[in-house]
């Protein structure tokens, strides 16, 4: 079931894409569906993507694919694209989506949160202090932020001193991913973490620094690497 915003900006997305075979900027959905900022859109996309309607294309500006419609409206979909749909429920044929060029406008705000550690852990800042823009292709599903590194730890994984670094919020993380890790509450710091038996081992990716092994309990995970940005 989706909502009506949902259902009309899916509807929206389909349109131009059986006219045109490129997907409509935010700025052009934003105004098609009345919306005050472009933040809604990335959550109607996110919503739709997750129900499984659409598809962000990894890399492409502009790049959303059409996997179904609400099957009320499967048959259009099909007749656009010259053939007979199956009726399966939740179903509906692919509208397929050439690249489209980079557009500035294919951007989101993220709020940056403070600053991060990348080297011995420094106390963790909750309040946004400022908003990047981020371009789309950047971000994944969920809820993402954005910290300024502090220190050299993460150097060999290509992480300076002064990047911006694009967080994807989340409390579980793969071994081996570098994470935003919480240290007993109150310290934050960037790191690659590794599940060694019942302990966590939060690893720097520079010779100069130690690895630091954990409790459980001592550690939680606030987020993982999904973007960096850079300034020279």
């Amino acid at each position: 079931m989706l909502t009506r915003k949902q259902h009309e900006l899916l509807m929206f997305i389909n349109e131009r894409l059986k006219e045109t075979g490129v997907a409509p900027s935010f700025d052009e959905m934003k105004e098609a569906l009345n919306l005050r900022s472009k933040s809604g859109i990335h959550r109607l996309i996110t919503a739709l993507e997750e129900r499984g309607f659409i598809r962000r294309l990894a890399h492409r500006a502009r790049a959303l694919e059409v996997l179904k419609l609400p099957d009320a409206a499967a048959p259009s979909l099909a007749r656009g694209r010259g053939f007979e749909p199956e009726v399966i429920e939740g179903g509906g044929a692919p509208a397929s989506l050439a690249p489209a060029p980079a557009n500035e406008n294919d951007a989101l705000p993220v709020s940056v949160m403070g600053r991060i550690a990348a080297g011995t852990p420094i106390e963790a800042l909750q309040e946004e202090s400022h908003q990047v823009s981020v371009p789309l292709a950047m971000l994944s599903n969920g809820e993402h932020y954005a910290l300024e590194v502090k220190g050299d730890s993460m150097i060999e994984a290509g992480i300076l001193d002064g990047d911006t670094v694009i967080i994807q919020r989340c409390d579980t993380a793969n071994n081996g991913e570098i994470v935003v890790a919480l240290v007993d509450g109150y310290e934050a710091t960037l790191k690659r973490l590794r599940r060694k038996g019942d302990s966590i081992a939060l690893e720097a990716a520079n010779p100069a620094y130690e690895t630091r092994i954990f409790g459980p309990d001592r550690v939680k995970v606030q987020g993982r690497l999904v973007g960096l940005m850079r300034r020279y």
